[in-house]
């Protein structure tokens, strides 16, 4: 626990110098383009002006990152809501030395250079830090900065828990086994983690195997049941976190607590898309979005529309009727990526599909097939982000075995969604792409959009494996 603790602090005094370096080299560029020109205009500072100047500006700009939350140590931040938090806390410090600059002007530094350096700021300390990240992403797969996690529940929720902590590597987690009151101490769960006692034990595994993380994933357990188990470990110098119980689920959080002269409340919540003005804010994202990738890519779509017509027989388009918003049927575009009979054969994709043709292969792992559906998308079919569309029988189908499927056809189709950019394309579990549609459906806002745009680019540029 102290070497854990060792390497935080190293880490995170590393993170400190990676913001503070970036940030003033942005601040300095800036200054040395103006000098020429300040120079001829103002006396020189002093190096007492100096010094006190860089102190001040380190200490606004370290608070502002702090308060923002740049320096809580978590894992698997989304790197678009870091460049968020980015923007802001540099934002916000430079306006504080502004107003400093103004009230107090110690260099006589420009309004004009200090929007530069604020600009040239937020371009070098998001690039420290994704060289930063990826660093620590290498040192956490080398067994550095790890955490050793305990999960509670060897049901499906546990199950997806762990499924998702092993699809990420790069994060440190790693499992070392289960509690369970349902299968015997010993037993392995998913063919290789143990189950290391039953839930009243926990205490004692959580000391004996040096646990950092517990994690209580299960779905429908009384909440008396939950607070037991937080009781048995909250003295211990364990972090603890509780999967979504079934209610959480089936409300996907969409609640919020009130109250009347006292008296609480709880009031479900709309879902944002519900609002007109919503509505509005997307479909002229989707516009824009939509209409300058058929502009900029025009030369990759006719050169693969070529290269589709003479790879193999058949048409250069592949056009099936899937389902949209509200239930609605439509025509989906994309390249041909199969045989021109390849759905006689049969309709759902799988890996190693012989089916496929040689440049469909290809086109598949980057996703260059689903381009043709931004004509979708400026249509009104469909949306650039959005869950995505089955066909009508297996929507009939899923609708049928999955609880509230048919609520994630509350909103447009989308090309690209957040259970797809978070690796669940493919023949993947139906039932946990519904959680992360309606996760999407219920807490939709713009930078949420953009943020899976970011995440869908850069899977495509890296080629996915499951794109089958």
């Amino acid at each position: 626990m102290k070497h854990q603790r060792r390497t935080r602090y190293v880490l995170m005094m590393l993170l400190i110098v990676f913001d503070i370096i970036a940030t003033n080299l942005g601040f300095v560029l800036s200054y040395r383009w103006d000098l020429s020109d300040l120079l001829t205009q103002f006396r020189p500072p002093t190096l007492q002006q100096m010094v006190w100047s860089m102190v001040v500006f380190n200490l606004v700009f370290s608070l502002t990152f702090w308060a923002n939350g740049l320096y809580r140590f978590r894992r698997g931040v989304s790197r678009v809501d870091e460049a968020y938090q980015i923007f802001r806390a540099v934002s916000i410090g430079t306006v504080v030395v502004i107003a400093s600059n103004t009230l107090f002007p110690l260099m006589n530094i420009r309004t004009r250079t200090l929007i530069i350096g604020w600009l040239l700021a937020c371009v070098f300390v998001f690039i420290g830090r994704i060289i930063y990240h990826h660093g620590v992403r290498i040192a956490r797969t080398r067994g550095i900065d790890t955490r050793r996690v305990l999960i509670v529940g060897t049901g499906e929720v546990g199950q997806l828990v762990c499924r998702q902590m092993r699809r990420a590597p790069e994060l440190g987690y790693r499992i070392i086994g289960f509690l369970s009151d349902t299968m015997v101490t010993g037993h392995r769960v998913m063919d290789e983690l143990p189950v290391l006692g039953r839930r009243h034990r926990l205490p004692q595994v959580v000391a004996t195997c040096q646990v950092d993380e517990v994690i209580i994933a299960l779905s429908g357990a009384p909440y008396e049941e939950v607070l037991e188990l937080v009781g048995l470990v909250e003295d211990e110098s364990v972090a603890i976190k509780i999967y979504p119980d079934a209610f959480q689920l089936i409300t996907n959080n969409a609640v919020s607590v009130g109250e009347l002269n006292g008296l609480p409340l709880i009031s479900l919540r709309t879902v944002p898309l519900d609002r007109r003005l919503n509505r509005s804010i997307k479909r002229a994202m989707d516009i824009v979005i939509s209409g300058a990738a058929l502009v900029l890519l025009s030369p990759l779509l006719l050169l693969v529309a070529v290269l589709v017509r003479f790879d193999s027989p058949g048409p250069v388009f592949f056009i099936q009727e899937r389902v949209g918003r509200d239930g609605r049927p439509f025509k989906m575009i994309k390249y041909r990526s199969m045989r021109a009979d390849a759905e006689k054969l049969g309709t759902w994709t799988r890996p190693g599909d012989d089916r496929r043709t040689k440049l469909g292969t290809f086109i598949r792992r980057f996703s260059i097939d689903e381009l043709p559906q931004f004509i979708n998308v400026l249509l009104g079919d469909m949306s650039v982000v959005g869950p995505r569309p089955e066909q009508p029988q297996y929507v009939a189908q899923f609708s049928e075995q999955i609880p509230r499927y048919m609520q994630r056809h509350r909103e447009k189709a989308g090309i690209t969604g957040w259970a797809q950019v978070n690796g669940l394309r493919g023949d993947t579990s139906i039932e946990e792409r519904t959680r992360y549609d309606l996760y999407y459906v219920e807490n939709w806002s713009p930078l949420f959009d953009l943020k899976i745009i970011v995440r869908t680019a850069y899977n495509t540029l890296r080629g996915e494996d499951n794109a089958y």
